[in-house]
């Protein structure tokens, strides 16, 4: 079982590394779901963690739909990605009507490899699953992650079920999204999935001192709960 950990600052990602994450996805910007990091936080990572990591192509928080200035700013991204040697990148591209991105995703893909390519959860954001499921096979990636089209993947796990026995072990299909040690266990002995994602997120308190009277905002850091990491990596061994 593979465990993938989905970071979003270099702290967090030696901490999950060293916790027992069998791959990182690497992230900036938690509130935008995820977006590309900086060139000095790619480096840094690439060169303090040793476990693979895949750092998420993602220009922008939002929608999935990209203009080509977007797209040509995902394609020197993942140029950056294979030159600093990442084992992978994820993605994700979608059409004004919901179906996946076929030509450009396919561009990209080629241009990773011999990167390995997660399909994102802009698959959830996909008007037909099943066509969805064709297409992203179609593109080349190499896995998928999917919360099965709802916010948490355990409420979705009928339909990620169906997707492990229609993918046919053509692509891997890994839950994410609410994936607990509370729940990883069973999460896979239902679905069938050999490769689960999570955050083990939790927040933590700044470590300033100072703090002007005048802001109302309370600043927090998230990192990944080592115990939660390792919680589930014995829940699903």
């Amino acid at each position: 079982m593979t465990l993938e950990i989905a970071v979003f600052n270099i702290q967090s990602a030696i901490i999950a590394a060293n916790a027992g994450a069998d791959r990182i996805e690497l992230c900036e910007n938690p509130a935008d779901g995820g977006t590309t990091p900086s060139y000095g936080t790619l480096k840094t990572v690439r060169d303090k963690v040793s476990v693979p990591v895949f750092p998420i192509i993602r220009p922008r928080g939002g929608d999935f739909l990209y203009t080509q200035e977007e797209f040509e700013v995902m394609i020197r991204d993942v140029q950056l990605c294979k030159e600093l040697g990442f084992e992978g990148v994820v993605l994700g591209l979608l059409n004004p009507d919901g179906s996946i991105d076929v030509p450009r995703t396919k561009m990209l893909v080629q241009l990773a490899y011999p990167l390995e390519v997660t399909f994102h959860r802009a698959f959830d954001r996909a008007a037909r699953p099943s066509r969805a499921l064709e297409d992203v096979i179609d593109c080349g990636c190499q896995r998928i992650l999917t919360s099965g089209q709802v916010p948490n993947a355990f409420d979705g796990k009928l339909l990620i079920k169906q997707l492990v026995a229609d993918a046919a072990e053509r692509i891997i299909i890994m839950p994410g999204s609410g994936v607990r040690a509370g729940n990883i266990a069973a999460l896979a002995a239902f679905t069938g999935a050999t490769e689960l994602h999570s955050s083990a997120r939790k927040t933590i308190a700044s470590q300033m001192h100072y703090y002007p009277s005048s802001m109302e905002e309370v600043l927090e850091n998230i990192i990944p709960d080592i115990a939660e990491i390792k919680a589930m990596k014995a829940n699903v061994r």
